[in-house]
């Protein structure tokens, strides 16, 4: 019997999730399995993952292949790398004591670009959302700039106008004088 370690999707349409399944090769993808090894969601940023580490190695370990992309979730987990160091073991070139300190390195290096990953994501996330914000600013402030040169020319419109009527007013009353008096 063939078994390989791959994903089974489950969630709604467009919003997929996965369960990280050990299988027979023969069964259809969403049909029966040996064991759930854990979850797989793309749909977050960055991908959620939570996995039975010791248990992806264990099947590892007794011949289990992973598909393709489950290889790739296993290697960004470390269990690949935690299933290269058993070997090694099991062979006699390393102790378990290397092995688990080269594993702990490892995952310390790992843990720490993800920490600069995940806050550089979050720091231009920001950097987005302040740039919307002073690009709404700026145009708000265009707004009300053209409002008030509206006011202002209106304002100055309605000055103009009565200023006409006030000198065409008295210009009317002296000729009404002037032909008063003659």
């Amino acid at each position: 019997m063939a078994v390989k370690i791959r994903l089974a999707r489950r969630g709604r349409k467009q919003a997929p999730v996965y369960d990280i399944v050990v299988a027979d090769s023969r069964s259809p993808r969403d049909g029966k399995f040996i064991e759930k090894l854990g979850q797989y969601n793309p749909q977050s940023t960055p991908a959620g993952i939570s996995l039975k580490d010791d248990r992806a190695v264990y099947w590892l370990m007794v011949g289990a292949e992973p598909t393709d992309t489950t290889r790739k979730i296993l290697s960004v987990r470390g269990v690949m790398l935690k299933k290269h160091l058993q070997v090694g073991v099991a062979k006699g070139a390393i102790t378990q004591e290397v092995a688990d300190a080269r594993f702990e390195a490892w995952s310390k290096e790992k843990d720490a670009k993800r920490e600069v990953k995940i806050a550089k994501l979050a720091e231009g996330k920001d950097a987005a959302k302040k740039a919307a914000f002073e690009a709404e600013k700026k145009k708000r402030a265009d707004m009300e700039a053209a409002q008030q040169k509206a006011i202002a020319e209106a304002e100055a419109e309605v000055a103009a106008q009565e200023a006409e009527a006030t000198e065409e007013a008295p210009v009317a009353e002296t000729t009404e004088e002037t032909s008063a008096e003659a």
